[in-house]
C-alpha cells in the first residue's frame, strides 16, 4: 500500500507493531548508537497546568532512516478518578529529516509504555544481578504490566511483589497478569518488607514524596525508577541515590526532573556524583554491575531517542503492511 500523505495511526493498530521484545532491541541499539556518538543528543519542553503537564520530547534517527521525531504527551495523574480518562494522552509525529515532510501522527500511549519498559529492561540486563528472581514493582498500572513483561525477557523473575495504594488495583494486576504470565505474582500491604525481599524494585507511580527508603534496600539490589519525570515528582530516597551507583538515561534530566534532582537539592550529590548515562554503558565506555553487592538505580525520565526509534519501527511496519489512514493535510 502506498500512502501520499499522513500515516495515522490508532493505538490498536499500534499495538500489534512492535512486540515488548522488539521494542526492547530497538532501544537497546538506539542507545548504543548514542554512546557511540552517532546520535546528537534530544530535546525536551515541559509545560506546567493545574493537575498536570505537557511534555514535548524530540530526537533524530539519522542516517538511512533520516527521521525526526517529536512527542507531545499530556500528563494529568486525576484523570482516571475525575473524567475516566488516561493519565498519558498524546501523540507522536514523525517527520522526514530531509524536507520536514510529516509522514506519520500515532497515538503515544503503547509506544510511551513499551519504551519505556524497553529501557527499564535494558538497564537491568547490564545492571541488575543475573540471578535476580525476585522484584517488587510499585504501582499497578498499565505501565507496571509493561514493565514486568520486559523484566521478564531479561532476568529469571519467579516471584513477584506488587503495591498500590489503591488495594483493588494490586489484586487486579495479579489476577491479569499471574496466569497469563506463568509467575507467583502476591500483592502486599507492606511495602518495606517486600523490598527488604527483592532483588530488583522498579517503581511507576505519580507519587510526590519518596518511598522507597534507604533501610530497606539491601546490598546487591536493582531499582528502577521510573516515575520521576517531573520536578515535583519523587519515589526514591535522596539517601538511597546518594549512596547507590546511579546510572541516568539522561545525565542532564534527571539532574532537572528525575530522582537525582531530589539528591541534589538535598545537598547530597553533585551532577559529577551520577556514575553513567546508559548508553555509556550499552557501548561498552562503562562498566555496568561490577560487584553483586552494588545497589544501582537506573534514574529513568523518559527520553527522545526511545521515542523516536519506536515510532519509526512502528511506521516502517504500518507501511509494509498497509495498516493506518492515509491523511493528507495540504488538501
Amino acid at each position: 500500500m502506498q500512502f501520499e500523505g499522513t500515516l495515522l495511526l490508532r493505538r490498536r493498530a499500534i499495538d500489534g507493531l512492535l512486540s515488548p521484545r522488539d521494542c526492547m532491541a530497538a532501544v537497546e541499539n538506539v542507545f548504543r548508537l548514542q554512546g557511540q556518538g552517532k546520535i546528537p543528543a534530544p530535546g525536551i519542553l515541559g509545560v506546567m497546568v493545574p493537575g498536570g503537564g505537557l511534555h514535548v520530547k524530540a530526537g533524530l534517527l539519522p542516517g538511512d532512516r533520516n527521521y525526526l521525531v517529536a512527542k507531545l504527551n499530556a500528563n494529568f495523574p486525576g484523570n482516571n478518578a475525575r473524567f475516566g480518562l488516561p493519565t498519558i494522552q498524546g501523540v507522536i509525529v514523525v517527520f522526514d529529516a530531509k524536507n520536514g515532510a510529516p509522514l506519520a501522527i500515532l497515538d503515544s500511549i503503547d509506544i510511551t509504555l513499551k519504551r519505556t519498559a524497553a529501557a527499564s529492561a535494558v538497564a537491568a540486563k547490564y545492571l541488575a544481578r543475573k540471578d535476580s528472581s525476585v522484584a517488587t514493582i510499585c504501582g499497578c498500572g498499565q505501565q507496571s504490566r509493561a514493565q514486568l513483561r520486559a523484566a521478564l525477557l531479561v532476568l529469571p523473575l519467579t516471584k513477584i511483589y506488587v503495591f498500590d495504594a489503591n488495594e483493588r488495583a494490586a489484586l487486579d494486576f495479579r489476577n491479569e497478569l499471574s496466569p497469563q504470565l506463568k509467575i507467583d505474582i502476591e500483592p502486599v500491604h507492606h511495602l518495606a518488607s517486600a523490598i527488604q525481599k527483592s532483588d530488583v524494585c522498579i517503581t511507576c507511580t505519580t507519587a510526590n514524596e519518596f518511598f522507597v527508603c534507604k533501610e530497606d534496600v539491601r546490598p546487591g539490589t536493582f531499582i528502577a525508577a521510573v516515575g520521576a519525570d517531573a520536578e515535583h515528582k519523587q519515589e526514591i530516597d535522596p539517601a538511597v541515590i546518594a549512596s547507590a551507583k546511579v546510572v541516568a538515561d539522561s545525565l542532564d534530566q534527571s539532574c532537572a526532573i528525575g530522582d537525582v534532582h531530589h539528591a541534589i537539592a538535598h545537598g547530597l550529590i553533585r551532577k559529577e556524583d551520577v556514575y553513567a548515562e546508559l548508553s555509556e554503558i550499552v557501548a561498552g565506555h562503562k562498566i555496568g554491575r561490577d560487584a553483586d553487592d552494588e545497589i544501582i538505580v537506573f534514574d529513568s525520565t523518559g527520553v527522545a531517542i526511545e521515542d523516536a526509534v519506536a515510532a519509526a519501527a512502528v511506521y516502517e511496519r504500518a507501511l509494509a503492511n498497509g495498516i493506518g489512514t492515509d491523511f493528507n493535510f495540504a488538501s
